[in-house]
């Protein structure tokens, strides 16, 4: 059993004291812990060594006790075990020297066997399940097909992803092909993560944003229920769509367990949009954790006012950024955990 189960009771819309608290990207990289594990080994072999990944997995929570871990790896594993090479450079960023732009090259796209090509995290599950000593649960992720597709196709980071969308809108047919592989792969994936002992999964649609709401419902979101279908007797689903407030109303409806919210949308909009009747997670702004510690935990109580206590989880409207100071990530947290409803 769970010592703390917060975080699963405010997936099933339980009445709590206060809500759980959790950040995006909370393993990593602001963490003077992390970075002397960074000056060591480059990104893909923290990611690889599961006695690494379970070790930075666990430092977010040995420092600041959120009430849910989330297990240090990266969305691109996934093209990866697909046969698809993906490099990260220093100062850069994802780099994938074959960018995917023919019928042929998703032809050359495999659906993995996920328990071979990425038995490395689910081992990385199984020692952080043992570092954690049932103290919090874990949670598994992945990117959603069509923020994974963007990668794949521009085959870098980009601010618009123009060769993404023009693939998917010259090459309709290659671009579902490829859409559905990576479904398939990702459904299998999370499946084996929730076997191997994570206790909710959550799929990042990151780029979900950049496409129009008659598009994102063609290019990503069919992708994304596909997954949610699969999954969620097996697990709570989290679905964070970063700019996607447009979709919130179809997402309310699709048997997730819990929404996230970026910062954009306003608390009182994302419970309008999606009928008051889900739980909802974020939404605080990840540069505000750049303001005074005092000042961080006023806005923080105002945020829970505002989305209410329950149905509802704490975390930021997107990951935590890289030069935040520890004091201010531990504002954020130490506020919610000493949140009392006003009377």
């Amino acid at each position: 059993m769970l010592k703390n189960d917060l975080f699963l009771r405010a997936l099933k819309g339980e009445t709590v004291d206060r809500p759980p608290v959790w950040m995006m990207r909370q393993a990593g990289r602001y963490l003077p812990e992390f970075i002397e594990i960074r000056k060591k080994y480059d990104f893909f072999t923290r990611c690889q060594t599961p006695e690494l990944a379970s070790e930075i997995t666990v430092q977010p929570i040995r420092r600041y006790g959120m009430d849910a871990a989330i297990l240090f790896s990266d969305i691109l594993v996934i093209p990866q075990a697909m046969n698809i090479e993906v490099q990260m450079k220093p100062n850069f960023g994802p780099y994938l020297p074959n960018p995917i732009q023919s019928q042929e090259a998703v032809d050359n796209v495999i659906v993995p066997d996920v328990d071979i090509e990425l038995d490395y995290v689910m081992q990385a599950i199984t020692m952080t399940k043992e570092k954690l000593n049932n103290e919090v649960p874990l949670i598994g992720f992945a990117g959603s097909p069509w923020t994974i597709l963007c990668y794949c196709v521009q085959g870098q980071g980009s601010k618009t992803f123009d060769k993404a969308k023009e693939f998917c809108f010259t090459q309709p047919l290659a671009a579902h092909q490829l859409l559905q592989k990576i479904t398939d792969t990702t459904i299998a994936y999370l499946k084996a993560k929730v076997k191997a002992g994570v206790n909710a999964v959550q799929v990042f649609d990151s780029w979900g944003g950049m496409l129009s709401p008659t598009d994102y419902q063609e290019f990503s979101w069919k992708y994304i229920q596909q997954i949610i279908d699969a999954l969620k007797d097996e697990a709570p689903v989290i679905v964070f769509g970063k700019g996607c407030w447009f979709a919130l109303g179809d997402m309310a409806k699709s048997g997730a367990a819990a929404l996230g919210v970026d910062w954009t949308c306003s608390p009182k909009n994302a419970r309008y949009l999606t009928g008051g009747n889900i739980t909802l997670q974020g939404n605080f702004d990840p540069a505000r954790l750049l303001s005074p510690p005092s000042e961080i935990k006023k806005m923080v109580t105002q945020m829970i006012n505002e989305f209410g206590k329950d149905r509802y989880i704490a975390n930021l409207g997107h990951g935590i950024l890289p030069n935040i100071p520890l004091e201010n990530a531990k504002a954020f947290i130490d506020a919610v955990k000493e949140y009392k409803t006003p009377v």
